[in-house]
């Protein structure tokens, strides 16, 4: 499976870039590259890297997302994962690096609100 980035402008100077498919050795370079791309156009308040679609994610595509993060921390910026999906949250909480990039919650594709037991 191929990768495919969107980038996008949020409300407040937010750049959120939002990769699809696979994050390995093959396309791990194009997160590197997208967050590269951002950081040359300027200083955006914070880069959100929106992982909902990414299906896997390999060593050498969480390392070019520390790579990104360290670039982006060098201009200034602070970058953090949004929406991580199931796997991606997973490979980044058995790395130890999942609060490097905010600690955010798994992204669930359920509509309907869950309701825990005894809530």
């Amino acid at each position: 499976m191929s990768l495919s980035i969107v980038q996008s402008v949020l409300p407040g100077g937010v750049i959120q870039i939002a990769p699809r498919g696979e994050i390995d050795v093959d396309t791990a370079y194009e997160v590197r590259e997208a967050i590269a791309e951002v950081l040359a156009k300027g200083r955006p308040a914070r880069i959100e890297l929106n992982m909902r679609l990414v299906t896997f994610i390999d060593s050498v595509g969480i390392s070019a997302m520390v790579a990104g993060f360290q670039t982006a921390e060098v201009s200034g910026v602070k970058l953090v994962v949004t929406e991580p999906s199931r796997f991606v949250h997973r490979q980044l909480w058995v790395t130890g690096l999942l609060g490097l990039f905010g600690a955010p919650e798994p992204y669930f594709a359920a509509s309907t609100p869950q309701v825990l037991p005894g809530a």
